[in-house]
């Protein structure tokens, strides 16, 4: 896995001022069904995060398989595995044994697809995305990091609450899969022995579906073909019959609603203020500091970029004030003047080197974002260390956590603070990456990355110091960039760990470590 990124970094270097490919349009990972390194029979008994613990949702007890109705959907599996075409082959190939990765692959996608700003109207002023109208103009949404974390975290959460639930269902029945039942059914991917009922493939295609249904409205029939294609391959590939697939919707569906409705009263809605509210927090923070940032975009847009998504609920932390960061220096301090020199060195003696790494990190419009960035680096992981379905939404599940929490507390030092730019406070100052919509302090990429890269060391303790190593490279990459102030990144990278922390140590209760 680390070839793989150093050979994309790589890449990126010989393009200098261009965004990788990779991040511009999310490319699938490049691997097929594998053998898990574990099959984590105990993981039925973890501890799920919207779900109650110990309550499995309900299913019917499937038929035995030695019943009639069973060796029936033994021979529809054989009937249609025997007249596959071409594309249901490909489609099998395609989803593998851990479809989660696909999934968050699909959902990356979109993110980037509708990771645009909405443009002026004729009057300059401004229509925001509305999910009541999501055709438009303009089109909802606009899925900006808070979106973007927000969206990942809700489907990896959903995934892997429905699947403990559907882990203590394949202990409990213990029904062995359509291959291990008649052996003129031949797998299609490495065989292991985890039973089928219900099927794990059909809960991550429904929590994913709908879920992503959900946040990107425009895309649903298009979702909905996916999880046609993905359940359909659950059965030509030999692992599941009809009714294993059919348990796994419903837990899919139940899991889901759970998530969604949590998701309506999680105060995202809000986050996007209007325009006095905006004006109101603003004017709060020069009273308490004498400075606020000015938004410097061309055109300029009204309102800051979600200046109340520091109100959305957090995942794993009660109060997002306990974690808020020490103040940034004082405008006339030694310590911002020299800050002012470090960002001055860095633009006139700019190395090829430095603008790789701030070009390689940018993330920004029409990507997936940096909480695509790190959700790519995890599939990566996840596919190099061979992680079954419930381990991978597990890593998926609590990285996401992490950043959307780690997002909320940014963005409630950046609107408490209202810091200015760069490019606001250094006269003739010119960035080489933009100019967001929002004020400095902190940095969003750096507690992104230190959050994401936190909770990735915890799962594979072999790759900690390199994680940690991208995330610190992450956040200097803003400041070469002129986005941000140097302790922009490092008060941020500080401030993404300690958020980070709260998820670990629920993680580490969940009963996966036992």
């Amino acid at each position: 896995m680390r070839n793989n990124i150093n050979v994309i970094m790589l890449l990126a270097a010989l393009v200098i001022g261009l965004i990788s490919c990779e991040k511009d349009t999310p490319q699938y990972l490049p691997y097929e069904g594998y053998a898990y390194s574990e099959l984590t029979i105990n993981g039925g008994n973890w501890t799920p995060v919207l779900q109650s613990a110990g309550d499995a949702i309900a299913i019917d007890t499937p038929s035995s398989s030695d019943s009639q109705e069973y060796i029936n959907e033994l021979e529809e599996v054989k009937e249609a595995m025997a007249n596959m075409n071409s594309n249901q082959k490909k489609a099998i190939k395609y989803w593998t044994n851990n479809p989660a990765v696909r999934w968050n692959e699909i959902a990356l996608e979109l993110i980037a697809k509708y990771n645009l700003i909405p443009g002026p109207n004729d009057d300059g002023t401004y229509t925001l995305p509305n999910p009541s109208n999501p055709d438009g103009p303009p089109a909802f949404p606009f899925a900006h990091p808070p979106y973007a974390c927000r969206a990942l975290a809700y489907m990896s959460v959903a995934q892997f609450d429905g699947l403990i639930s559907a882990w203590h269902y394949k202990y409990e029945y213990n029904r062995a899969a359509p291959f291990q039942q008649d052996e003129a059914i031949e797998f299609a991917y490495e065989e292991n022995d985890i039973p089928s009922f219900p099927s794990d493939g059909a809960v991550v295609a429904r929590v994913s579906k709908n879920i992503l249904s959900a946040m990107f409205p425009l895309e649903v029939e298009y979702l909905k073909q996916m999880e046609e294609e993905h359940l359909e391959s659950l059965m030509l590939s030999g692992g599941n019959v009809m009714s294993d697939i059919t348990a796994g919707l419903e837990i899919g569906d139940a899991v889901s609603e759970t998530a969604l409705i949590r998701a309506a009263s999680d105060g995202m809605r809000n986050a996007q203020a209007p325009k006095a509210v905006s004006d109101s927090i603003k004017q709060a923070a020069y009273d308490r500091f004498g400075w606020a940032w000015d938004n410097l975009e061309i055109p300029e847009r009204p309102v800051g970029l979600t200046p109340l998504f520091s109100q959305v609920t957090m995942w794993s932390i009660d109060n997002v004030e306990s974690v808020r960061p020490i103040p940034p220096p004082q405008l006339d301090s030694q310590e911002f003047l020299d800050d002012v020199e470090v960002l001055k060195d860095y633009a006139k003696n700019m190395t090829d080197e430095k603008r790789r790494i701030a070009n390689f990190w940018q993330d920004g419009l029409g990507t997936y974002t940096p909480p695509g960035h790190w959700n790519r680096i995890a599939n990566e992981m996840i596919v190099e260390y061979k992680l079954n379905p419930l381990q991978t939404t597990r890593t998926l599940a609590y990285m996401n956590m992490a950043i959307m929490d780690s997002g909320i507390s940014c963005w409630d030092a950046k609107y408490y603070y209202h810091y200015p730019r760069p490019i606001q406070m250094i006269d003739g100052f010119e960035t080489i990456a933009g100019t967001p919509n929002f004020p400095s302090y902190t940095s969003g990429h750096s507690v992104f990355s230190a959050a994401a890269s936190e909770v990735l060391a915890y799962i594979f303790p072999e790759e900690a110091s390199t994680v940690r190593a991208w995330a610190e490279e992450a956040a200097i990459s803003r400041v070469y960039g002129g986005i941000h102030w140097s302790f922009d990144a490092t008060v941020g990278t500080d401030q993404g760990r300690e958020v980070a922390q709260y998820t670990i140590d629920r993680a580490k209760a969940d009963g996966a470590d036992n």
